[in-house]
């Protein structure tokens, strides 16, 4: 999908498009602009149902953004002043002050997301889901599928989409996943693009090695520290040289890769390892002195973890918490419960315990809850979850933390 954060807030706000836009930090806070709005504007009755008559110099912008807070997207208009996903929204507001900033629907955004893929399905089944804005499709067996090598099919998905979401798609057709995720980028927005083996030369040879998936950045910078810098150059080099210096598998793989092969299928069908959520704050907190904030964002946390168990049905049999300090360094906490479970109030309740063992006398940027060890209700591996679950020993009331009891007293 074309920058899907960002258009999924056009399609709120259409009199945005077109202007530099950027998704990410802090909470969507229309009561304040409407109050603005009726005091510049009183014959207006400024609330939801005029959300496309609020002029734009109403918006937040990013040169007022203070916080550590990275973006989720930009719009195109944003990204043509260097803007990119995950960058600090500090260092994005050097670089394009005027963008508007607004922070992400996640509702209206996973609401959206299962409708593209939804349209998807009707038209082309085997769909494998790979995050909330993207897929693969196998279209080997779709009915006129192969019509102009693909392009047909690929303007009816895009058609479709439009007029159930009114969102725009870009779409690259190729014979396997690795070339037709490089394809999805050459023509965005709302593009089609087609390559084929015969186009390997010329389409692919010329990108940075960096466009492969697969390819992070330290990799990036051994390659480049042997002169290797697009994906031609890396085709070049003998798989001996690429298994010598990056590993049997890892060099095997890239040799694949630059020669544009790969087998893996589209897979319709997958088991989550776990499922998490995490937010980074917009200042560092402590356990003491923020002590309800701190209760409400784990709460939060939680009940996002629950709800997705619930709507995916799955249980889970181990709760965990992850922290990050000032200075970045991290840590994490597991507990394995004695019953799988879904519901909110047992993942906040082990998410606390979790906590009593870590260090909260420190300040800390970021907290994340994760479910893992998941099973499926009424299974064989429910019962032997439940059957062979350790039994967790009573908390000592003797040996009490005083800054985790502070901030989770309902454990006592």
């Amino acid at each position: 999908m074309d920058a899907f954060f960002a258009s999924v807030e056009l399609l709120r706000y259409p009199q945005l498009k077109g202007l530099p836009m950027v998704i990410g930090g802090g909470r969507r806070r229309e009561a304040e602009m409407f109050e603005r709005l009726r005091n510049a504007y009183p014959d207006t009755d400024w609330g939801p149902d005029t959300l496309d008559r609020i002029p734009p110099e109403f918006f937040p912008r990013l040169a007022d953004y203070v916080g550590r807070g990275v973006a989720t997207t930009a719009t195109y208009a944003a990204r043509q002043f260097g803007v990119g996903s995950a960058m600090g929204l500090m260092k994005a507001a050097k670089l394009c002050p005027q963008a508007i900033l607004l922070p992400v629907d996640f509702d209206e955004v996973k609401r959206l997301s299962r409708e593209f893929k939804r349209v998807i399905t009707e038209i082309a089944p085997v769909m494998e889901d790979r995050g909330v804005d993207e897929v693969y499709i196998d279209f080997t067996d779709v009915p006129g599928g192969q019509r102009e090598g693909g392009r047909v099919l690929a303007r009816l998905i895009q058609k479709s989409i439009h007029q159930a979401t009114g969102l725009t798609c870009s779409i690259g057709v190729a014979p396997n996943k690795l070339l037709a995720k490089l394809a999805s980028e050459f023509n965005k927005p709302n593009g089609i693009s087609i390559v084929m083996p015969e186009d390997l030369q010329r389409l692919i040879w010329p990108l940075a090695c960096r466009k492969l998936n697969g390819i992070g950045p330290k990799a990036d910078e051994k390659l480049k520290s042997h002169g290797i810098n697009t994906i031609g150059e890396l085709a070049a080099r003998e798989p001996d040289w690429l298994t010598n210096h990056f590993g049997r598998s890892y060099g095997a793989w890239l040799h694949d890769a630059a020669w544009g092969r790969d087998a893996r299928p589209v897979v319709t069908e997958s088991e989550p390892v776990s499922m998490s959520r995490e937010t980074t704050f917009e200042r560092d907190l402590h356990a003491v002195h923020d002590r309800a904030e701190l209760g409400e964002l784990l709460t939060r946390l939680c009940e996002q973890v629950s709800a997705d168990l619930q709507r995916k049905g799955y249980l889970a049999r181990t709760i965990g918490v992850k922290l990050t300090y000032v200075g970045f360094s991290k840590v994490t906490r597991d507990l394995t419960l004695d019953s799988p479970t879904n519901e909110a109030r047992a993942i906040r309740r082990a998410a606390g315990q979790c906590l009593k063992r870590v260090d909260l006398t420190r300040r800390f940027r970021l907290l994340g809850v994760r479910a893992s060890k998941l099973v499926k209700p009424g299974t064989a591996e429910h019962a032997a979850a439940a059957q062979n679950a350790p039994h967790t020993k009573p908390r000592d009331k003797a040996h009490r933390d005083e800054h985790t009891d502070l901030l989770f007293p309902e454990l006592d």
